[in-house]
This record gives structure tokens, sequence and C-alpha cells, in this order.
């Protein structure tokens, strides 16, 4: 096994691509790459895999990438497309496992309201999913990889994008769902190996990246590669890569990243 590895679960906005009652180009494009689910990454290494947000099509994704491993949830925020395929972690909860869960104090408020037949505790059958929830307010960690938290704009709201970095290397952040990114995220994550940057199309919107703000950002970051997501069907695949910087890309969904040990 790598490292670290990530693959993209899923990498479309909140409606997915195709849309519904859709007949655009993108929308009726036979490129595979410009079918998005809604966005989410999965993380394996040695010690433990988790998952970034559990989107309405996690079932599907988990199935498709023949998922069989899961040790812990990480939210970003706590919108719809981020949260409404929790129910479907119960396989990863047969044995009585528990699942841990990291999302910002907002976050878990939220969760706890939507699930609270789950956050009670309450009249759980054996197999049941069981979740042990983790304020985010500092850097954590899961296995030997340490997570930092990115606060983030969108909108009138916040949402925690995370970097991850093993034996002190930043490998890995993920911004997605933010219209902008603070002086100080971009001091932190500057030099990351790997960037994953919301974009949503090529117009300016008042909770999401444009892909020039977005292309902008990762020049300023200067990561090695930056993998633009959340991804609406205003951007077909190879029409808008083809006009990217020679170092972005954008994400599709089943697209798997791995980075080796440290040298």
């Amino acid at each position: 096994m790598a490292d670290f590895t990530t693959t993209f679960l899923g990498t479309g906005t909140s409606m997915g691509v195709p849309m519904i009652g859709c007949d655009c180009q993108v929308c009726r494009s036979p490129d595979p790459r410009d079918r998005r689910t809604r966005s989410s990454v999965y993380i394996e290494t040695p010690e433990a895999a988790f998952v970034i947000d559990t989107g309405v099509d996690f079932r599907a994704q988990a199935l498709r990438e023949k998922i069989a491993r899961l040790d812990a949830v990480i939210f970003t925020h706590s919108h719809t497309d981020h949260i409404m395929g929790l129910d479907d972690l119960r396989p990863f909860c047969f044995g009585d496992r528990t699942l841990e869960v990291f999302a910002s104090a907002a976050t878990l408020a939220d969760l706890r309201r939507v699930y609270e037949f789950v956050f009670s505790g309450k009249n759980l059958y054996p197999g049941y999913l069981r979740l042990r929830a983790h304020e985010v307010h500092a850097p954590f960690a899961i296995g030997q990889t340490a997570i930092a938290p990115l606060p983030v704009p969108h909108g009138r709201s916040t949402t925690l994008g995370y970097l991850f970095s093993r034996e002190g290397r930043p490998l890995f952040a993920y911004l997605s769902d933010c219209h902008a990114v603070p002086p100080e995220i971009v001091e932190e994550v500057r030099g990351v190996d790997t960037l994953v940057l919301d974009t949503l199309r090529h117009q300016p919107h008042p909770t999401h990246l444009s892909v020039s703000q977005a292309c902008a950002i990762a020049a300023e970051i200067q990561p090695r590669a930056t993998y633009l997501t959340h991804i609406s069907h205003e951007l077909g695949h190879a029409a808008t890569e083809a006009g990217l910087p020679e170092n972005v890309r954008l994400a599709y969904d089943g697209l798997i990243l791995k980075w080796g040990a440290a040298a």
C-alpha cells in the first residue's frame, strides 16, 4: 500500500452532473469525466481509512470504488450534498464497531439535529450506526496522519478545509466549498504537494470560486499539482482542461492519487 492514497469519490456540485432536466452539452457528454457525483474523497493510509463528507451519492460511490474499510469521517460543513449519505455508513459499524466523526461545532450541531436518532444513542440495535463525535477546533490526527483544519468562507457561512501531513511532510490540502482563501490559509498550505480547490464555473459566484479565481490562488500557494473539484455542468472536462495552466487539472470521479513514504 502507498503511504497515502486519495480517491475522488465525487467531484460535482450539489445537483451533480448530469443535472436533472438539463439537456446542455456537458449533461449529454459521453465523456465519463463529465459524470460527476457529489464531492467527496476517500483516503487510505497503512493505519486507517477515512472519508471527507458523505453526500447523497455515498452508497453508490462506495460500491463503485469497492470500499470495504472505514475508520473515520471528516466533515467540511453540513450542507445537504455533504451529509445526507451518513446513514449509509451502517455496514462499517457491523460487529458493534464505532466510527470516529470529526467536524466543527456548527456542523456537529446540525448532524445531531438531523440524525438525532443516531447521536442520542437511544434504542440502537446491534449493527446499527455508531458514531463518536469529535469537535474540530485545532489540529488532530488519524493514525500517523496529522490533520489541520483550514477555515474558509462559503457565502455567509464558514466551511473547514483540511491539510494532511505525514512525518512533517504536507501532502494534500482539500479546500472545497469556498469563495475565497484567506491569506493566513494561503500561508499555511503554501508549498503543499497537492492542492484540491473548489471551482464551480467560469463566472463569479457568491459562494464558490470561479476557474480564474482558483487558478490565481493555486499560483499563490504554489503546490506541485492542483486539482479542481465541486464542478458544475457549465464546465466540460476536456474543453476546460485545455485552457488551464500546466500544473492545474480538473479532478474527476474515480481519480486516484498516491504518495509513497517520505524520502
